[in-house]
């Protein structure tokens, strides 16, 4: 086994007061994600008095919730987290339905199919093979379609504008293989997570195949086209959904009389011992 380490701050500053803030934090793994298992969790709030209630949406995701009726200047959000790979990548198992599930078969806002999605959908199904000959096909497709590229896309652009573009970051290339999996009839989830040796947050993305073993069972098949690969035991999941707004890592509202606040980050993934926090929930 191979444990990771994973320390992350989303810190907030205000230009005045704020209140009734309400945040979503997805920063925290499932317990069990295949051969990935979550240890151990720590995740402190600073800055103002709140309340706090641990939840998980409809995806199986842990979701954070925080209320404060007053942040003054600032809030940080600081995140512990150790989890373990075993020494062979295995896909996340899920019920056989999830084949079946409009939210990994249908566009969603994000993912919405324009001309240049639906051609290219067209073209690399038409090819014969498995499904998981498909799956790769259209990595490496969106791969060579794309060309990385910092400021030149936001959290709101789409698949299709993403495409057109040519351009993006990980989350867009997810988002455009998402989207012409589904168009290809090809089950597929949005995955956010990080990757040992980068600095920023990772997206990647997960399509579901029938288990040949267990006819019960999908097996969720990690693929990440940003790199064009499947994905390896250097990749973390936090959380997966239908797209980015589903598993954003922070996000929430507040009211205030003309404030404006700014968001800072950072983050540190490496290879670890076990490090002292508090035992994962039940």
């Amino acid at each position: 086994m191979t444990r990771y380490l994973l320390d992350q701050r989303f810190l907030y500053r205000y230009t005045g007061p704020i209140t009734s803030l309400q945040h979503r934090l997805m920063v925290v793994p499932p317990a069990v994600h295949g051969d990935q298992g979550l240890v151990c969790h720590r995740v402190d709030v600073t800055g103002a008095e709140v309340e706090t209630r641990v939840g998980e949406d409809r995806f199986g995701n842990s979701v954070l919730h925080v209320r404060s009726p007053m942040v003054e200047d600032a809030i940080a959000f600081d995140a512990t987290v150790e989890v373990e790979r075993g020494e062979e990548v295995v896909p996340a198992g899920l019920a056989a339905r999830a084949l079946r599930d409009p939210a990994y078969l249908q566009p969603t806002p994000l993912t919405a199919l324009g001309p240049s999605l639906l051609a290219a959908a067209a073209e690399l199904a038409a090819a014969p093979g498995p499904a998981m000959d498909l799956a790769e096909r259209i990595s490496t497709w969106v791969h060579g379609r794309m060309r990385y590229a910092f400021d030149a896309t936001t959290v709101k652009t789409t698949a299709t504008e993403a495409l057109d573009l040519g351009a993006g970051v990980c989350q867009d290339y997810a988002h455009v293989m998402v989207a012409v999996a589904r168009a290809c009839g090809l089950p597929a989830r949005y995955v956010s997570g990080h990757l040992l040796g980068e600095g920023g947050s990772h997206a990647w993305v997960e399509v579901l195949v029938e288990d040949q073993v267990h006819p019960d069972r999908a097996l969720a098949v990690a693929f990440d086209p940003t790199h064009d690969r499947r994905a390896h035991r250097g990749y973390v999941t936090v959380a997966v959904g239908r797209d980015y707004a589903d598993v954003a890592p922070t996000a929430g509202t507040f009211e205030s009389d003309g404030a404006t606040g700014r968001l800072s980050t950072s983050k540190r993934l490496v290879a670890a011992e076990p490090a002292a926090a508090e035992p994962a929930a039940p």
